[in-house]
């Protein structure tokens, strides 16, 4: 069984306990009645209702049981390896590919390739996301972390937590910027409008620090680097939407008349972490994709 918890801030007081868990696990506020009329989730520890007013500070743990109906499978797809020990692996994730089984995506995803390639897995994200620290989305190439073990999980989320594993993206946006580079400072929430979608606001959100620095202006677009300071949901792609530079491709937080490329042109092209057992500082970079490649070769040659 999985175990979420998270703290309220003055961003989620005041409001329904059931509104507030729906906006944290990014899920309907029924399957949140579920979980509560089933005892999985607690504030403060003690079982409460739905209708419960959350309070700053209040601390929220669900219970997540398992899918039983779910099993995922290992399935021998191939897997572009940059390291592996018998602590993690640093995965090359292809452009779309789903990282984790979710609804509509129980096969062909990075986990289940995982599990046929390692016999074990760190299992406190449970059985859909074995060994996932953090994920990239299903158009978004490049780097990840996986870990083979519970304590490895645990260093690295640390890490996360505490922004000492940096990671490094590249995009190519819409527009060209006047400046060389920037911070974009602005807080990140589930939109109340389009619950698929994330977007800058002052409600049931959180902190999000995204640095960028332009490596090239185009005609009409740019080539940007983007380092994360936090890490939440399309926090790139809706940072850069928000600042009028949206990521060219992007179905979601684009324009319609964009580039022509299958989904959104951003690419995880570096990572660094300190390793659970050695302590040794591990950075690792990876090119661009065949389609990143292809579109900055037809800018170059359009200028």
């Amino acid at each position: 069984m999985e175990e979420r918890t998270f703290k309220i801030d003055e961003n989620q007081e005041h409001q329904r306990l059931d509104k507030a868990v729906a906006l944290f696990l990014d899920v309907s506020r029924k399957r949140v009645k579920d979980l509560l009329d089933d005892n999985h989730i607690f504030v403060n520890g003690k079982s409460a209702k739905a209708s419960y007013t959350t309070v700053l500070n209040d601390r929220i743990t669900i219970e997540i049981p398992e899918d039983e109906n779910t099993e995922v499978l290992p399935e021998n797809i191939p897997l572009d390896i940059v390291y592996e020990d018998s602590d993690l692996i640093v995965i090359n994730k292809p452009k779309g590919m789903v990282v984790h089984p979710a609804p509509g995506h129980y096969s062909g995803t990075l986990v289940n390739a995982l599990l046929y390639h390692c016999k074990d897995l760190s299992g406190i994200n449970g059985v859909n996301r074995p060994g996932i620290v953090h994920r990239i989305d299903k158009d978004t190439s490049g780097l990840l972390v996986v870990c083979k073990n519970d304590k490895a999980h645990k260093a690295i989320s640390e890490q996360l937590a505490n922004k000492t594993c940096h990671r490094q993206y590249v995009c190519i946006v819409h527009h060209p910027f006047s400046h060389e580079y920037g911070t974009i400072h602005a807080p990140i929430g589930r939109s109340e409008k389009d619950r698929k979608k994330m977007e800058v606001t002052s409600k049931n959100s959180k902190d999000a620090i995204t640095h960028f620095t332009v490596l090239k202006n185009f005609r009409e677009y740019a080539y940007v680097q983007c380092q994360l300071e936090t890490g939440r949901t399309h926090q790139i792609r809706v940072h850069m939407q928000y600042i009028g530079h949206p990521i060219a491709g992007d179905p979601t937080y684009g324009y319609r008349k964009t580039l022509e490329t299958n989904g959104q042109l951003l690419h995880a092209n570096k990572l660094e972490f300190i390793h659970p057992t050695s302590n040794e500082k591990m950075t690792f970079e990876i090119g661009l994709g065949k389609e990143f490649e292809q579109v900055l070769k037809e800018l170059e040659e359009m200028e």
